[in-house]
């Protein structure tokens, strides 16, 4: 075990100085350097002044490839080509994906309501944002899991346009497709903080979105901070995590390669094991070794268990929860005995995997739910994706005149306890009928 414990740290919560190194662990969000914050500055104004000539030069600049004006969006032909591309199996695992995440969000939509009484008129509208912009990433891997993940909750919620950026001169085929089955309308081969900007202000090619969401580098997490308020945002997205929660009955085999399965992601990333279990931590750690010399992005992974990573030996399963729900974690696996009994003690997670045979990627792929999720912490006020990111609701009051005379006094006096006048004036002249506030009729 000497020579595998240098995977990871190992804490044990009766340790002097436990604490310290927790905090560690629960800071792990990336700095917001100022030099990052400067760059994006730049080129968020340059493409706000100058529209598809600052975009195209960030594109080129930035991300090493050139477009031309009439480049910028990907044609549908093309789209609807690259079905024909694609092998029949990796089209109909998408098909299936794209149908199971569409069922899960239409369970989710939420309706508006209205209720008359007593001459009280009051509810609540739900409406569709009318256009939101999809960031997806690309270079590293063509991620079609993303552009369902995001463009189908968002048409099932009824946006009308969905505009997509992914980065890249020639866009994978499995992209394409994703893109055509989650419904997107338009397609453009950008990315960066450029591609941020762009969505935000509009350019020539491009009308400003209402939202945008996804994924991205420090650079696109940026630019998403600078626009807001120009456009809405979702969730800070950051470096993969994962926390698994396990008792003896967790098959060390499985707990390894879920750990591994975050940390080859990103050296950033950041997985923990929170256990009762000193035997579990001890053949957690001789499977990791066994398990990451054979993975293809190995040292990836092991930058990842090293440094913000983290083997915990807790007193007890309760003790373990506590932990978990201080820590927020991206994914939050239950790998014990009855897992479900579990839930009830959740508070802070993005989301929920029960039992050994409930691996993150099955929800990152297949399963239904979005697997965009709140990172770094961010799980103690932040949710998944889904369709209600895509709404708004917007409050409907009707009073009659007897309903207004049942409750003007409770506002004229809270108007007055704030000193606004004219809002009391407002209710009181309804109360006293068409007068000015010297009881003339308004037309002598």
């Amino acid at each position: 075990m000497a020579g595998t414990q240098r995977l990871m740290r190992l804490l044990r919560t009766r340790d002097v100085g436990f604490e310290a190194e927790f905090r560690q662990l629960e800071e792990r969000r990336q700095a917001r350097a100022e030099e990052i914050q400067r760059v994006v500055a730049e080129i968020v104004e340059d493409v706000r002044r100058r529209g598809d000539a600052g975009l195209l030069d960030a594109v080129e600049r930035y991300d090493g490839y050139r477009l031309g004006p009439d480049q910028i969006v990907v044609s549908s032909e093309e789209i609807e080509g690259a079905s024909a591309r694609l092998p029949a199996q990796d089209r109909d695992a998408l098909e299936t994906a794209a149908g199971r995440i569409r069922r899960f969000h239409s369970r989710a939509v939420p309706s508006g309501w209205m209720e008359d009484d007593a001459g009280e008129i009051l509810g609540q509208l739900v409406r569709p944002l009318a256009r939101v912009g999809l960031y997806v990433p690309g270079f590293q891997a063509p991620l079609a899991s993303s552009v369902l993940m995001l463009g189908i909750p968002a048409a099932v919620a009824g946006v009308r346009e969905l505009v997509m950026v992914c980065p890249g001169l020639e866009l994978h085929p499995a992209v394409l497709e994703a893109a055509r089955l989650a419904g997107v309308t338009q397609l453009l081969r950008i990315g960066g903080a450029q591609a941020i900007a762009a969505l935000a202000y509009g350019t020539e090619t491009l009308r400003r979105v209402d939202k945008i969401v996804g994924p991205g580098n420090a650079y696109v997490q940026a630019a998403k901070r600078q626009v807001f308020g120009e456009v809405a945002i979702d969730a800070e997205a950051g470096p993969s995590e994962v926390l698994i929660v396990a008792d003896a009955s967790a098959p060390a085999t499985f707990v390894a390669a879920d750990l591994l399965a975050q940390a080859e992601h990103d050296e950033m990333a950041s997985v923990v094991l929170a256990t009762p279990s000193e035997s579990l931590v001890r053949t957690t750690l001789d499977e990791l070794a066994k398990q990451i010399a054979q993975l293809p992005r190995e040292e990836v992974a092991r930058r990842a268990l090293s440094q913000r990573s983290a083997l915990v030996v807790t007193r007890d399963l309760e003790q373990a929860m506590e932990l978990a729900n201080r820590y927020a974690a991206e994914h939050l696996q239950l790998m014990v005995e009855d897992p479900a009994r579990w839930l009830d003690r959740v508070e802070n997670a993005g989301a929920v995997f029960l039992g050994p045979h409930s691996p993150v990627p099955i929800g990152d792929y297949v399963a239904g739910p979005s697997h965009v999720l709140p990172t770094g912490g961010t799980a103690r006020f932040f949710s998944v994706v889904g369709v209600e990111d895509f709404l708004k609701r917007m409050s409907v009051i009707g009073f009659s005149e007897q309903a207004l005379q049942r409750l003007g006094a409770v506002a004229v006096r809270l108007a007055e306890l704030e000193g606004l006048d004219a809002h009391a004036w407002a209710v009181r002249r309804r109360l006293e009928g068409p007068k000015t506030a010297e009881g003339l009729d308004p037309d002598s």
